[in-house]
């Protein structure tokens, strides 16, 4: 797993420091690379969001079923609670998905 992720990372850190091979000047050099690099951090980003959002939502829910498993009757209580929480997380995370993906437009 940990192989597959570096080269993942290496080949996108290839493909955003790419510049086109017809530039004319150094300027458009310079403004292909900080366009690729931009993108890169847009990627990392969003996909740090979502691994973020789905590791807090799988830490509350089971959270949340291991409480009502140690106690059914409090079940009632319980599940609104998580619901609630896994609603806070998920808007957390779109909130900064959102936000990597508003940067491309500034």
């Amino acid at each position: 797993m940990k192989k597959t992720v570096l080269v993942t990372l290496a080949v996108a850190g290839l493909m955003a420091a790419a510049t086109p091979a017809m530039a004319q000047d150094a300027v458009d050099v310079a403004r292909a690379q900080a366009s690729g690099l931009r993108g890169l951090g847009i990627g990392l980003g969003a996909g740090l969001a979502m691994i973020g959002g789905a590791l807090g939502l799988g830490m509350a829910a089971k959270a949340g079923l291991e409480s009502i498993a140690r106690q059914p009757e409090a079940a009632g209580k319980i599940g609104p609670n998580m619901i609630i929480m896994a609603a806070f997380i998920e808007g957390a995370t779109l909130f900064a998905i959102l936000t990597a993906l508003l940067m491309m437009f500034v």
